[in-house]
């Protein structure tokens, strides 16, 4: 899995376009990545990344304007660092297409995550989280990714498409993995390959139209491919927007969320006393934390992304989690949480335009369901102090693997 090779243009008298040899994937960077982060930002719009031969834009204004032109950065084997995942993952995927193909995929998954289709899950999902909230011991320690976020979300994700409850860790681990190889060609890109190519063979094996229930999200995929609105081939493809997309990202993003309220007390007040509503603090959230740290788009044609002119067919990284702490956009206070901050919601960290997350819905009634919960039970929510988080080292994904805290 080699990257694609370097083809910087330089026209007569134009500046040098900015360049790093950075490694945004060594340990210590995914660690704490946001120091390096401001370096790029400062280095310029658009900075070349010599280890990976790829152009990283690191600033929330130009990460918008991509985002915004689909034609000019095509998503269409671009979305990974390795042209090997490019090709044998994702091509076929929702996230991986454009124009009228990723429109087809994409009207398929709408009819089961737009707000009106989700308005009838409202009443079943908070009492799946009161229930979850109930059985948390009081002024004891509890794992805020173990005991809440990750088996409400994956329960919910599970329970609607169809699949069966007892897979729920197997597929969140090969989930995990789908995730992890959007990276370059590195250790934690090879050790999860075999591990998200078996995501494809449980969906083959376990997603049949014999064994999933027709009302399901998956049986919905099947009834649209049997009804010619999308092509057989493209079936399990689709069905990873439920099963992958929909389950990991949310649960970091949830609990993130939980690790910022709980040490700052004064916010945690401010949502239980009704001030500020749920989806401002999951935005606040997402901004500073977001759970996909990049995505790649491929350029179209030549391209001027500030000062530099990006060759047509070059490698883009969208850096959502630097987009995020930008000053320029988000003033001093960028790097501190805030759920009073006005402009919040401005965050990139689901996307935008043609290819914005679409369960971003989803996500914010399952956090909406589990706040209330934990707003009406416990007055307090604090970090253990005899336990620390855990995070965990990923190459796209950022959030905690262990969440120690007490609510009482």
């Amino acid at each position: 899995m080699c990257p694609q090779e370097p083809s910087v243009l330089r026209r007569r008298g134009a500046a040098m376009p900015a360049s790093s040899g950075l490694d945004l994937f060594a340990n210590p960077v995914l660690t704490d990545p946001y120091p390096t982060y401001a370096r790029l930002r400062k280095l310029g719009a658009v900075v070349h990344l010599d280890a990976h031969a790829v152009w990283a834009v690191p600033r929330h204004a130009d990460v918008a304007a991509v985002l915004r032109d689909p034609n000019t950065y095509s998503s269409e084997r671009a979305l990974a660092l390795t042209d090997e995942v490019n090709e044998v993952v994702l091509t076929g995927s929702v996230v991986a297409s454009d124009g009228a193909v990723h429109a087809r995929l994409r009207r398929v998954l709408s009819r089961q995550l737009a707000p009106r289709a989700l308005k009838s899950l409202a009443t079943g999902m908070h009492e799946h989280a009161r229930a979850l909230v109930a059985s948390l011991p009081q002024g004891q320690v509890f794992d805020g990714v173990a005991d809440l976020a990750a088996p409400f979300v994956a329960d919910t994700v599970m329970r609607l498409t169809g699949l069966p409850e007892q897979d729920r860790g197997h597929v969140l681990d090969l989930a995990d993995a789908v995730f992890d190889v959007f990276g370059p060609d590195n250790a934690r890109t090879r050790a999860a390959m075999p591990r998200a190519e078996q995501m494809f063979t449980y969906l083959d094996r376990v997603a049949t139209r014999q064994r999933i229930a027709p009302d399901s999200w998956l049986g919905a995929i099947h009834r649209a491919a049997d009804q010619g609105e999308i092509d057989e081939t493209q079936a399990v493809q689709l069905m990873l927007s439920y099963t992958v997309a929909g389950m990991d990202t949310t649960i970091l993003a949830i609990s993130t969320a939980l690790h910022l309220l709980a040490r700052h007390p004064k916010q945690w007040d401010l949502v239980r006393n009704g001030t500020v509503a749920s989806d401002a603090v999951f935005a606040e959230a997402l901004r500073l934390e977001a759970p996909v740290q990049f995505f790649g788009r491929r350029t179209t044609r030549d391209v001027h992304v500030g000062d530099t002119l990006i060759p047509a067919g070059d490698r883009v990284l969208l850096l959502y989690g630097s987009a995020g702490r930008d000053h320029a956009k988000w003033g001093p206070t960028a790097d501190n949480f805030d759920v009073t901050r006005p402009d919040c919601r401005d965050h990139l960290a689901l996307g935008l335009g043609a290819h914005q997350c679409a369960g971003n819905h989803l996500a914010a009634m399952e956090f909406a369901a589990l706040l209330a919960a934990l707003t009406a039970r416990f007055p307090t929510l604090s970090p253990s102090p005899d336990e620390t988080p855990i995070r965990r080292l990923h190459n796209i994904l950022r959030g905690p693997r262990s969440l120690p805290l007490i609510a009482a």
